[in-house]
């Protein structure tokens, strides 16, 4: 509210009785300073007046408070007179408003920064002074002094809730924060939650998102050496609850923590069967702690990012990379990827030549494309697109040979002869160009989509803002919430009718056996495949494209072995046979995929049938994965007709009497109900 300098405020508390009110009306017994303004009209109960009573001094800051509130400014605790414990004790305080006062001048001191804010101080004269009176044994505080007025603007209704004197967050609020941040949501999603809870309109909570913003920092600067000990207490509380989870630490010469890693039951689970192939994410850090952070993940056979570990380090030498190296390969009882994907870091380059010897690294293309724009963008200008749709066209080509003469047309053809960052990506190009890559099995992660779905589940817990105790727990709980949206996408996977697509008996065995996605991708090239001639030669096949006369892909079949090979490698790299291979399949009479082909980590299995592969003997593991073929195969076959379901189950009902007349073995009834569900 903008009124003149003499002009009233007028307050309104019991409209049935209101009065207009003058200087001599706020009985102050100071004189009004020269030039400011009155503003004060109210009804009497709630205007401080000379001779007013108060148990306690609090009493009378909180009353004046809530005039103060009621006007449009706040006030704040001025100086004192006495001293409590030293002869009379406190005698009189004085309230004044929060612009009273000047600006002190600060001393600059050099070399050191200077925080330059505004300040809100004018100069206001509004005050209000209480004594401490003592009657008849009985301790009072009286009012003995009050002025209102003020030499600047008050503030509406609806803008003086944001003075910092009447912004709080309850201890109920704070637990309430606290525990969304460690869900990972943003302070805006943690606001409007809370306005929902409270029912009140948006923007009308007790605090703003600056307060929110505060109170969750203020979490982060406790005792770095306590934050490490709560969050060593954390692990080990969770490690009592989960005898499964792992987590493995270093102090240095201070009994500082320096580093920690850290895995869950289910992840360690996941990785026994999809641990083949690793992206190692090394390119965030937790801002609680400013610790470079590294996570890793993969993908399962539903085509899902799954968490495999995390862990934090004090610095990114050979030495932290080698250590984190060595706790996840414990984690995982010492079995290495096939294949790890990272950034471009020449010291986590040498701790994994070190560490992992016979795992392929290669370079993650998504984070290398994601420099692009700081490298790129200024050297080529308008030409950029251009010159990204070239890189990924070289990017996609099979041939090591095409691809070294497409690279030298487009250096010349851009002018980039001297760019520092195309000598380093042609330097390192073993690493992460495809024709370089398609001996090894990456499963499909190289894909965008698929780095889109990692990033989502990585910034799910970075964006949580909270003590460095509880980001362990935040992980947890955002593992545990991708680990029940893959279950949800597993049951509405596997409750899509599959179409066929070729009518060929390869084609419905392969969809027995494989998850829809898996079963998708490899659809995709038996559909192709149709679209291919085979000519037999001295040494194998020659598959190409009905429409070419020249060129193609050699494969090589041994029926007798079961062992089919291409040179595209797509089965190398993907796990899935290829349009080639699968022509010379067809025309050889073969009706199902060899079991090879269909590898055990894109078939319908879920992570708890790992427990059961792992937990027995080779032979028993492989029996097992014999008999859910089976189950597959019967459900697909009986379901063709009335009559075949009908046999089928009679059978089976005779055959499932016998087997538990039988015997168990050692194994829980957890993980045979979970084999069970499988089938």
């Amino acid at each position: 509210m903008s009124d003149d300098a003499g002009q009233m405020l007028l307050i309104y508390d019991d409209p049935s009785d209101h009065r207009s009110l003058s200087l001599d009306d706020a009985s102050s017994t100071e004189e009004s300073p020269d030039g400011t303004g009155l503003s004060l009209e109210a009804v009497n109960d709630v205007i401080p007046y000379i001779g007013q009573r108060f148990l306690t001094h609090d009493a009378a800051y909180d009353f004046y408070s809530t005039f103060a509130k009621r006007c449009g400014f706040s006030i704040r605790r001025h100086r004192t007179e006495g001293k409590d414990g030293v002869g009379k004790g406190l005698t009189r305080r004085y309230f004044v408003c929060h612009r009273a006062g000047n600006t002190p001048v600060k001393t600059l001191s050099e070399g050191k920064p200077q925080r330059n804010r505004r300040s809100s101080r004018c100069g206001c004269q509004a005050y209000l002074r209480i004594s401490k009176i003592t009657e008849l044994g009985s301790v009072e505080w009286r009012v003995t002094g009050f002025a209102n007025h003020h030499n600047h603007d008050l503030l509406e209704p609806s803008q003086v809730r944001f003075l910092p004197a009447y912004r709080s967050i309850s201890d109920a609020d704070k637990s309430r924060i606290l525990m969304f941040s460690k869900t990972g949501i943003t302070v805006q999603q943690m606001m409007r939650l809370m306005e929902l809870e409270k029912c009140v309109e948006p923007g009308f909570l007790p605090f703003t998102e600056k307060d929110v913003r505060n109170l969750l920092q203020s979490f982060k600067k406790l005792d770095p050496e306590d934050e490490n000990i709560d969050f060593l207490r954390m692990c080990q509380s969770i490690k009592e609850q989960d005898p499964n989870f792992k987590f493995e630490f270093t102090l240095d010469a201070n009994d500082k923590l320096e580093n920690i890693a850290w895995s869950y039951a289910s992840s360690i689970q996941a990785y026994e069967i999809f641990g083949d192939a690793v992206v190692f994410d090394t390119t965030h850090r937790l801002s609680a702690v400013e610790m470079p952070l590294g996570i890793w993940v993969g993908v399962n056979n539903y085509g899902v990012p799954c968490f495999f570990g995390c862990v934090l380090l004090r610095d990114e030498n050979v030495r932290s990379w080698s250590w984190a190296l060595q706790a996840f390969t414990g984690f995982m009882s010492g079995k290495a990827p096939q294949t790890i994907l990272t950034d471009h870091n020449m010291c986590l380059k040498e701790a994994i030549d070190g560490e992992m010897p016979a795992t392929k690294h290669a370079l993650c293309i998504w984070m290398v494309v994601g420099k692009f724009p700081s490298w790129f963008n200024a050297a080529l200008g308008e030409r950029y697109n251009d010159w990204k749709a070239e890189f990924y066209r070289l990017y996609h080509l099979e041939s090591i040979e095409e691809f070294e003469l497409g690279w030298r047309d487009m250096v010349n053809s851009f002018g980039l002869h001297t760019n520092r960052h195309i000598s380093n990506l042609y330097a390192s190009r073993s690493l992460w160009s495809l024709p370089y890559l398609r001996s090894h099995f990456l499963a499909g992660m190289t894909l965008s989509g698929r780095s889109k779905a990692i990033n989502a589940f990585i910034q799910r817990f970075l964006s949580a803002q909270t003590r460095l105790a509880h980001f362990v727990e935040q992980v947890a709980v955002a593992v545990d919430f991708k680990d029940q949206a893959t279950e949800q996408q597993t049951m509405q996977q596997n409750l899509q009718n599959i179409s066929l697509k070729t009518g060929a008996p390869m084609e419905s065995h392969a969809a027995s056996v494989l998850t829809p996605f898996a079963f998708s991708k490899l659809q995709e090239q038996l559909v192709l495949a149709a679209h291919y001639a085979s000519f037999q030669m001295e040494d194998g096949y020659l598959v190409r494209h009905h429409t070419k006369l020249d060129g193609g892909r050699k494969v090589y079949w041994v029926p007798q072995e079961g062992i089919i090979s291409c040179s595209c490698q797509l089965f190398e790299f993907s796990g899935f046979l290829c349009r080639h291979a699968l022509r010379v399949l067809s025309t050889g009479n073969c009706f199902q995929l060899p079991d090879r082909y269909l590898p055990l980590r894109w078939r319908r299995i879920s992570t708890s049938f790992s427990k059961t592969f792992r937990s027995n003997a080779d032979d028993h593991g492989e029996r097992v994965q014999f008999l859910q073929n089976l189950v597959s195969t019967l459900v697909s076959e009986s379901s063709k007709s009335k009559e075949r379901l009908e046999i089928a189950t009679e059978q089976t009902s005779i055959l499932l009497s016998r087997i538990r007349e039988q015997p168990m073995s050692s194994l829980s009834l957890r993980d045979i109900s979970s084999v069970q569900r499988n089938f």
